[in-house]
């Protein structure tokens, strides 16, 4: 009986030792954390992209490398056919130029997408429910590739052709016979 209750109080320890581990790890990967306490102070303002590639929800907003805030919402807008993304900054950052840009770039190699914010020389600053006007989509290296198979292709099959295949009528005209 002893045994048992052991070995029952070892198992159950191991189960909550499992979802622990399980939730830390899942408040790790999302780079975001649990939050408990009510947000610091914040203002959004929003952006639209031509594409946002693989941008997600909770993705990072950053400036000169500081996180400045992170992605809040991420809308489609149909009648500009655009991405509209809303961005939720830090209310410390309040001084941002309202001609800044905001660029999506690839964190790392493989790494997910962020979007970084340049600072404009404007001398009126972004304003809750304000709107970025100057954005960069993000790079696409699907694209990419597609163009460079292409062009590769195309190549390849120019310098297959031989000369008599690009030849002109002016090229090909023969002696003439003597008689």
């Amino acid at each position: 009986m002893r045994k048992s209750r052991t070995l029952n109080l070892g198992t159950g320890m191991f189960v909550l030792l499992g979802f622990a581990a399980l939730l830390f790890l899942t408040t790790q990967t999302n780079n975001r954390g649990l939050s408990f306490f009510a947000s610091p102070p914040h203002y959004d303002v929003t952006a639209k992209f031509d594409n946002i590639g693989d941008l997600k929800v909770g993705a990072p907003v950053s400036m000169s490398g500081v996180e400045v805030g992170r992605v809040t919402n991420i809308a489609f807008d149909s009648n500009e056919y655009k991405a509209v993304v809303t961005l939720r900054l830090a209310a410390k950052y309040n001084q941002i130029p309202t001609d800044s840009d905001a660029s999506i770039y690839t964190q790392g190699l493989l790494g997910g997408k962020f979007i970084g914010l340049t600072a404009g020389g404007a001398d009126t600053y972004l304003k809750d429910k304000g709107r970025i006007d100057f954005t960069q989509s993000a790079f696409v290296l699907e694209n990419l590739i597609g163009q460079v198979l292409a062009n590769f292709t195309k190549s390849a099959g120019d310098a297959g052709k031989s000369k008599a295949d690009t030849a002109t009528p002016a090229d090909s005209k023969l002696p003439e016979k003597t008689k």
